[in-house]
Formats: C-alpha cells, sequence, structure tokens
C-alpha cells in the first residue's frame, strides 16, 4: 500500500485550518488524525486520512442540510 505524507503546511492549506495551534488542538481532541513522526522533529500526515476527515465534514453538513429541507 503506497500512501503520500502531506507536511504541515499543505495539510492546513488543504483543510483550510488556519493555525499549528487550532490543529494540534484537533488533534488533542480526537477531531482529526494523528501525524505520522518522519524525523525527530519532523512529522507528517497520510493523504488519505486527510481525505477522509475532509469528506466526513462534508458529509455532516449535508447531512444537515437535508434534514432543514425535510
Amino acid at each position: 500500500m503506497s500512501s503520500t505524507l502531506l507536511r504541515i503546511d499543505t495539510v492546513l492549506a488543504r483543510t483550510g485550518i488556519r493555525s499549528r495551534f487550532t490543529l494540534y488542538k484537533r488533534i488533542r481532541d480526537k477531531d482529526f488524525p494523528q501525524p505520522v513522526k518522519i524525523g525527530e522533529r519532523a512529522s507528517a500526515w497520510i493523504e488519505s486520512e486527510v481525505d477522509a476527515w475532509i469528506k466526513g465534514k462534508i458529509d455532516v453538513r449535508d447531512a444537515v442540510a437535508m434534514k432543514k429541507a425535510a
């Protein structure tokens, strides 16, 4: 299985999360995937997990919209 790793700047840009603090708070709150250590002082996120998180947010939005429309 091949997975692409994303560095923090890419994760912030793709998710729209504005700051590192907010990203790490979401991780602590278990509302965002855990990073993978890739070095002594470096972490990255698995692209498919970030994509799944984004899809989950879209799915919640769509479910709420459908419920309101019903």
